[in-house]
């Protein structure tokens, strides 16, 4: 079946949105996709009828802890996990910094933990620093910056018996490079060791599945999916049980809300189930994992083929470094370039004349960053692909970069 573009559009009340005369082209979706009208409509709808705590005896009350109920459902179906392995969070960084501290009271000296370079800073700095107040060590899984891939050739040595975690990014949100997280893992399994996925960048763009990835902790946000600003973890039920979390008395002690302090953001999370509705309906099959993954197995083919034609033309410009894998490594469609006497703020400011949002900067990706030697410089200009993006927003993107 055609991919049902205009349909899709007509969901995002943002792409209504114009700039200098001219509608604007959302390509900063690696920052924060746009939101999709179902997900609005849910969280309006909760604050208009009347939002309440938890635990009360009244309509309102039992309505909060059945949208809690939905979306910790949806989640589970959109990620290959139970519902009562789900929590919410502020945000990703803010349920990473809990979880490092919980795990971390078991960590000792001689112990190590393995990081990716990567990785976004908050899949890395809650780990060392968790890793620093137990007296344990770090060590990376280093990042090749001729194929802008991880080098793995390493992995055994280092991941060893003395690692208790290992922290990988399933896709760079600079660069886009897909990681090998099932060859990783393996490697942490032999030695016992913790798997924490990183899926903010990759939940958007490729189906996932957390037995499938051997992960024990999946991290990722709503806002990411077109959704509102929720952090999302699903930890595995035997991880999560012994988990010794920080919280209050006498809050929840078991899973998931045990992780969950103080009073969520119960309007926000009233808007996850809708985003994944959205997916949902793009795809095909007698139950609702089902179509998910076909709904983002057509939204990753529409995108992959739009981010080929970005490469594609930006490869043939004698003014543009493309930082991209090669073609034998998967990606998701976000592309990290610099053009050469312009700094990447001066060429996003140029970009948002035309109304193309795109943006600048090292992306907490700052490892990387400094390894390519580009982090003083200002980092990339990076440009990121969504469910409704155009050819005419690409066509318009390419000309823009040819004028520089």
């Amino acid at each position: 079946m055609s991919y049902p573009i205009d349909d899709i559009r007509s969901q995002f009340p943002a792409l209504r949105r114009t700039h200098h005369g001219k509608p604007v082209a959302y390509l900063d979706g690696p920052g924060g996709s746009q939101t999709v009208r179902g997900s609005i409509d849910a969280i309006a709808q909760y604050m208009s009828a009347g939002g309440a705590n938890l635990h009360g005896a009244f309509a309102s009350s039992r309505e909060t802890e059945a949208a809690i109920d939905g979306a910790r459902l949806s989640i589970a179906e959109f990620l290959g996990a139970s519902p009562e392995e789900v929590a919410f969070g502020q945000n990703m960084t803010s349920l990473a910094f809990s979880i490092g501290r919980a795990l971390s009271r078991d960590w000792k000296a001689g112990d190590e933990i393995v990081v990716s370079e990567l990785d976004h800073r908050a899949n890395v700095d809650p780990w060392i620093l968790a890793a620093r107040d137990a007296g344990a060590s770090v060590r990376w899984l280093e990042a090749d910056v001729a194929t802008l891939s991880l080098d793995l050739s390493r992995l055994d040595a280092v991941i060893t018996a003395n690692t208790r975690l290992v922290a990988i990014g399933l896709a760079s949100n600079a660069v886009g490079t897909i990681n090998d997280i099932r060859r990783i893992a393996r490697r942490a399994r032999e030695v016992g060791a913790l798997v924490v996925v990183d899926a903010v960048h990759a939940a958007p763009h490729i189906a996932i599945d957390r037995d499938t990835l051997d992960a024990d902790i999946l991290l990722c946000s709503a806002y990411k999916f077109f959704g509102p600003h929720v952090g999302i973890a699903v930890i595995r039920t035997d991880v999560f049980e012994g988990l010794g979390v920080y919280k209050l008395q006498p809050a929840p002690g078991d899973i998931p809300e045990k992780l969950e302090t103080g009073t969520q953001n119960h309007e926000g999370i009233a808007g996850i189930a809708p985003a994944i509705d959205f997916i949902s309906e793009l795809g095909f099959g007698p139950s609702r994992r089902e179509r998910i993954v076909s709904g983002l197995k057509r939204i990753e083919n529409h995108e992959n083929s739009l981010a080929a034609t970005i490469r594609d033309e930006l490869l043939g410009l004698g003014n543009v470094t493309l930082f991209s894998a090669d073609s034998s490594v998967p990606k998701t469609p976000t592309i990290a370039f610099t053009v050469e006497g312009m700094t990447p703020r001066k060429a996003c400011t140029l970009l948002a004349e035309d109304a193309l949002f795109a943006a600048d900067g090292d992306f907490y990706a700052s490892t990387l960053a400094r390894k390519l030697g580009i982090l003083e410089a200002g980092g990339w200009i990076r440009v990121g692909l969504a469910p409704y993006t155009t050819e005419s927003d690409v066509s318009r993107f390419i000309d823009a970069v040819k004028r520089f």
